[in-house]
């Protein structure tokens, strides 16, 4: 299928080069034909870094009927338009996560997409983290019924900004939506959505606070949050964690899995098993590291790819990231009493 990218900076450059990657290793026969961004000078360099064409608006992107999928990587404020007059425009969407700013803005979207999925039209949003190796892993012991049911996760993440964070387009809800919560914060809620299921808006408590960074939106939040059957999801993101920090950690009655790092400042990505002995005391455990490059956007890639040609909903879609939003605007909500 033909591809296109709207958004050519960090996130869309690195999906030009996760397409590259797949197509030269054989796993793929997409090719990218046109890119476009507000900033015409980065559009024309990643279009000639990929021999495809630099077009001036998403609105001519969307219009090609050359192009099969649309990628949408820019700011959260343009995501949801964007990827609503895409599929109303008979593409495929791969829509960055968070997809919207706010839960209130991906309705709409949300409403039509049953509409679009009978057209046979697919969109996922980024949720690259389910396909990290060791959340994979993990994914796969859990699912295999060796640790048994599960009774909680705890789960951190968090980085510390760089000097002029404040004044980056994060910092600036009408542009943004929000902030540390919104960021880091909806990859845990959706992997700890991935594990336990659905949280009941009355089961989520949770404070987003400004700390440190000098900022409209929030540096740090702690979310507590449990489902029908009474598991609980621990978690906290941070602007301020001063070294970069990954750790997820998934507690089965009869075992858990912890998964530390994801490579590079985060460090060597690592799943952890500890499975309960009858006998109780120490558990055995294996290790399982991953020191190679991050694969998980050329594996996410691939999933989009078999759900469009399987005509199924793709792992991790509209529906995951509104859940996500849904629980982010509680915890907002009850930071205004």
């Amino acid at each position: 299928m033909n591809v296109a990218i709207v958004g050519c900076g960090l996130i869309g450059d690195k999906r030009a080069t996760t397409l590259a990657k797949v197509a030269a290793s054989g796993a793929g026969k997409d090719k990218l034909v046109a890119v476009c961004d507000i900033d015409m000078g980065r559009a024309s360099k990643l279009a000639e870094k990929h021999k495809c064409d630099a077009v001036e608006s998403w609105q001519d992107i969307i219009a090609r009927k050359d192009v099969d999928i649309v990628v949408i990587a820019v700011i959260h404020g343009e995501l949801a338009k964007i990827a609503d007059a895409a599929l109303a425009a008979g593409k495929h969407v791969l829509v960055e996560k968070p997809a919207a700013r706010w839960a209130s803005e991906l309705e709409t979207l949300v409403g039509r997409y049953p509409d679009y999925r009978k057209k046979g039209l697919v969109a996922k949003v980024g949720f690259n983290h389910r396909f990290h190796p060791a959340l994979t892993k993990a994914r796969e012991i859990f699912d295999s019924g060796k640790i048994g049911e599960l009774m909680f996760i705890r789960g951190r993440y968090g980085h510390g900004g760089r000097v002029g964070y404040e004044k980056e387009w994060r910092a600036d809800p009408e542009l943004s939506g929000g902030g540390e919560l919104l960021d880091q914060g909806m990859h845990l809620i959706d992997l700890s959505r991935w594990f336990l299921g659905d949280f009941p808006a009355e089961n989520v408590w949770g404070r987003a606070k400004t700390y440190f960074w000098d900022m409209k939106v929030d540096d740090n939040a702690f979310l507590t949050l449990e489902t029908k059957k009474g598991q609980i999801a621990q978690l906290q993101v941070t602007w301020t964690e001063w070294k970069n920090l990954f750790s997820f950690e998934i507690y089965g009655q009869h075992g858990k899995l912890h998964i530390e790092g994801l490579g590079g400042s985060y460090g060597i990505e690592k799943l952890s098993y500890y499975q309960m002995l009858p006998a109780m005391g120490p558990p055995e455990t294996i290790i399982y590291e991953y020191p190679g490059a991050d694969l998980s956007w050329d594996e996410e890639w691939k999933e989009f790819r078999s759900a469009i040609d399987q005509n199924r909903a793709p792992l991790g879609d509209l529906m995951d990231a509104y859940a996500a939003h849904l629980i982010i605007a509680k915890i907002y909500k009850g930071n205004e009493k």
